[in-house]
């Protein structure tokens, strides 16, 4: 029986002892299973391709290749000091088809759990492919393995302007250089931009409405208002669904039809708007003042404060024929003087709601509240029928 010494190509170590038999095909199977590689040609010491394994002798040495030329394994630059773990000769890395030379024990040294550690902690154990000028082959992105080569040099992150920090963490993670992605995600939480919701100031909405056409329905919905200055402003058909509008300045602004569904309407100035045909369900106006407003919209339009929190709002002279505000809370708001006919106030809360000289002709109380409501002055007579409890 024959025994042969295989090495990788270009390569002088961690060889294995392996029996010839069979065929040439048998041999490469078993060079594949020893090296771990992909054996496909067989190479003697001078460089001379083996295709018939008669021409193999008992204790030759033979390289094998994944099919690349032969490489003269006494060109594998070595270490002055040849011991194992002194790995101080250079290597150079072709990522991504750009050059990077450097030490193998930078490579080893700085993260030895990682991949690059392992990869080039001992020559030949992963069978790296080189291209035609020895440079170890690696598919990854050279813009982003720089800042990674650099820390594993002198341990410091350095990332040079516009390079993307998330393209970095990935190569990291790809490596498993752990020390380092945990840098990464620290500096990538810092340098994010935290979510402004300082509210919108007079300046900006004017110059928003502006570059709008008219007719437009703008979606302002959700957007922080809070403390604007939105007085005497047009404001129709604009969408400010759960915006944050506490103590706004809205007084005389045109609102009419906009839809206020949800939103946070406290402590705001309404005085003099326009509100024909508003919607502003389950809104909060808590505080509010809606003194001398007009719901009243000629066309038959309804505005519609179903659910609404109106608690202790002054709405007094304000006009609301045919106002829904069903379900909603009056509870200590000042109503005086306002023009109600038509109404619906079924299942309102009017505890302690001052209505002196209300107009509430045909309004429908079925179910509301009004203890202690003020009814002094009023317009029209209130009938029992309108089944007020």
């Amino acid at each position: 029986m024959r025994r042969v010494t295989v090495f990788v190509n270009g390569t002088s170590r961690n060889g294995k002892v392996v029996a010839v038999y069979g065929t040439l095909t048998d041999l490469l199977s078993v060079a594949t299973n020893k090296l771990g590689i992909k054996a496909c040609n067989l190479y003697n010491g001078k460089g001379g391709l083996i295709d018939d394994i008669a021409l193999i002798r008992d204790d030759d040495v033979l390289y094998v290749s994944e099919g690349d030329p032969f490489f003269d394994p006494q060109n594998d630059v070595r270490a002055g000091d040849d011991r194992p773990g002194a790995h101080t000769d250079w290597l150079t890395l072709n990522i991504g088809g750009r050059l990077f030379t450097t030490t193998r024990s930078t490579l080893v040294s700085k993260e030895p759990e990682s991949m690059l550690a392992h990869m080039f902690r001992e020559k030949a154990v992963w069978g790296n492919k080189q291209d035609e000028c020895g440079a170890y082959l690696i598919d990854r992105s050279p813009e982003y393995f720089e800042p990674i080569l650099n820390y594993l040099r002198h341990g410091q992150l350095i990332i040079n302007e516009g390079i993307n920090l998330l393209g970095v963490l990935e190569e990291a993670r790809f490596f498993g250089i752990e020390q380092l992605a945990e840098q990464l995600e620290v500096a990538i939480k810092n340098n994010q931009t935290p979510e402004d919701h300082s509210p919108i100031s007079r300046k900006e909405f004017v110059r928003f409405l502006l570059a709008t056409p008219t007719k437009s329905e703008l979606r302002c919905q959700g957007l922080n208002f809070s403390g604007a200055d939105l007085s005497r402003l047009d404001l129709r058909y604009i969408n400010f669904k759960m915006a944050n509008l506490s103590r706004c300045n809205l007084t005389h602004a045109n609102l009419c039809s906009s839809n206020l569904e949800r939103a946070d309407l406290s402590g705001a100035n309404l005085d003099g708007a326009n509100l024909q045909g508003v919607k502003m369900l389950c809104s909060n106006a808590e505080g509010a003042s809606l003194k001398g407003c007009n719901f009243e919209d000629p066309s038959g339009l309804k505005a519609n404060l179903e659910g609404a929190n109106l608690k202790g709002v002054d709405m007094e002279g304000s006009q609301m024929t045919g106002i829904n505000l069903r379900v909603a809370t009056l509870k200590n708001a000042k109503l005086k003087n306002c023009n109600l006919r038509g109404a619906t106030l079924a299942g309102t809360d009017l505890e302690n709601c001052d209505l002196s000289g209300c107009d509430l002709q045909e309004a429908n109380l079925r179910g509301s509240n009004v203890k202690g409501a003020i009814f002094e002055e009023m317009l029209t007579a209130l009938h029992m029928s309108q089944s007020v409890r």
